[in-house]
C-alpha cells in the first residue's frame, strides 16, 4: 500500500462549506454519479463519516 498526494486549485461559485460536504461527506453517492467511467464504487468501511473513517474507492477500468 502506498501514499498518493495530488494538489490543484479551482475557482468555485458554490461556498466552500457546500463543497466539502458533497466532495469529503458524500462523495461515496456523489462522486460514481458524477464520473462514472473514473470511479466505480465508493463506501465506507468503517467510521461514520467523521474523523478516522476509512473509505474504500474502487475505480474503473484504465483510469488514471
Amino acid at each position: 500500500m502506498g501514499v498518493f498526494t495530488y494538489e490543484t486549485e479551482y475557482a468555485f461559485v458554490i461556498p466552500p462549506a457546500r463543497l466539502y460536504n458533497a466532495f469529503v461527506l458524500d462523495a461515496d453517492n456523489l462522486i460514481p454519479k458524477i464520473a462514472p467511467q473514473a470511479i466505480k464504487t465508493a463506501e465506507i468501511l468503517e467510521g461514520d463519516g467523521g474523523v478516522g473513517t476509512i473509505k474504500k474507492i474502487g475505480f474503473g477500468e484504465g483510469s488514471e
